[in-house]
């Protein structure tokens, strides 16, 4: 049986060691020199920085940068990652308290073996304790993947929580996220996952979904951070979200010293009025694209009320392009009569939900383009778009009451 060396030539015992370097608390590992960065939290409404991420950077003996996850996966190989994940987390309180802020979180993340590890909560507070910093500044990130369903994972959760810390969900919308995950550990805070972003900045369907994703956690009791932000897209996307709270290297990266209070306010500012007219030149594009559809509907309705049927009255909505089809309702959301087509033609995809086109007797009383109509009688609505239910591909819907 052959037996091979493992260890670097001379490889420190693997046990990390507490240090400094000037004002900076540092940890010796294995030859790595390991220290605290801190890439601050924005809030989007405040503009300014409410909290910092802590992550580790490394050097060696040479000072040449190492990645960290290099050093965590020496530290699982020789069965340290505990012990070295607990030095960090104290690394990392013992640098954010030097920061001599008063009211800003620190968000810690955690690996799922220490979140599991029974006496990792008493640890984390005792060292709190003597730093003289209360659990409600320090914001522990679980895994969105971590721990299963299991009850025992969901009680500690609540156990951290009842303590005193702020619970933030991470990476959620990776691989199997489910909302019901969010619904079982009531976190504070919901952390998109970056892959959300990258998508929402490549299919434009999915950027107009993810503010009604970012809605529905707010529903539910959650604030929400969109982290990995590179680009003015990146954040832009973020703001029209309507997240609460934003990072990445687009405002600030990681570094070892705190930001001045205001740093991002005039990126915020400039970004607010960036997306102001982003958000005026689309609307006024949609307004100006369905305006000959809005005069032919109000003189359609004016037709209908003068008692023409409403063949005869939507002859000129349904001669526009892009009309798909007329349906007229009764005052309680009730459609008199089957749908008008536009041409009499069905489209390929509209066949495949055959079931769904005839809609004669339907009640439509709960879809948005009927209770606005009914709000405001006499005036045209316009709906932003949706799934059409007749041929389940987006459409918008312009809708008026008879005065």
């Amino acid at each position: 049986m052959s037996m091979i060396d493992i260890d670097p030539p001379g490889f420190q015992p693997p046990r990390p060691v507490a240090g400094d370097d000037g004002n900076r608390r540092t940890v010796l590992y294995g030859g790595y020199t390991v220290f605290s960065v801190f890439q601050p939290v924005f809030s989007v409404s405040h503009r300014r920085a409410i909290g910092y991420h802590a992550s580790l950077r490394a050097h060696d003996e040479e000072n040449r940068q190492v990645a960290s996850h290099e050093v965590f996966t020496q530290a699982a190989r020789r069965g340290d990652l505990l012990e070295l994940g607990r030095l960090a987390e104290s690394l990392h309180l013992g640098n954010f308290h030097a920061f001599d802020s008063h009211d800003e979180w620190l968000f810690l993340s955690l690996h799922p073996a220490a979140l599991m590890d029974t006496v990792y909560g008493d640890a984390l507070l005792a060292n709190l304790k003597a730093l003289g910093l209360p659990p409600h500044r320090v914001v522990l990130e679980v895994p969105e993947q971590a721990g299963g369903e299991t009850p025992r994972y969901a009680a500690i959760v609540d156990g951290l929580r009842k303590a005193g810390f702020l619970i933030a969900l991470g990476g959620f919308g990776a691989k199997h996220s489910n909302i019901d995950r969010v619904w079982h550990l009531h976190p504070d805070i919901v952390t998109l996952d970056r892959g959300i972003l990258a998508q929402a900045s490549e299919h434009s369907h999915l950027e107009r979904v993810l503010p009604k994703l970012v809605s529905l956690l707010h529903e539910s009791g959650q604030l929400v951070l969109m982290g990995g932000l590179a680009t003015e897209r990146d954040a832009l996307i973020a703001l029209e979200c309507d997240v609460d709270f934003v990072q990445g290297q687009y405002f600030a990266g990681p570094s070892v010293e705190p930001v001045q209070p205001q740093a991002a306010a005039g990126c915020m500012d400039t970004l607010s009025a960036a997306l102001r007219l982003r958000v005026a030149a689309r609307e006024r594009t949609q307004a100006e694209r369905l305006a000959p559809y809005v005069a032919a509907l109000e003189e359609a309705s004016r037709k209908i009320g003068a008692g023409a049927t409403l063949l005869d009255a939507a002859a000129a909505v349904l001669g526009l392009p892009e009309t798909a089809r007329c349906f007229l309702l009764d005052a309680s959301g009730r459609q008199i009569g089957d749908n008008v087509l536009a041409r009499g033609s069905v489209s390929q995809r509209a066949k495949r939900f055959r079931p769904l086109l005839h809609s004669e007797g339907a009640s439509w009383e709960r879809r948005p383009y009927f209770i606005h109509a009914m709000r405001a009688p006499g005036r045209v609505h316009l709906t932003p778009p949706y799934l059409s239910i007749n041929e389940a591909h987006l459409c918008v819907t312009a809708s008026v009451a008879a005065p």
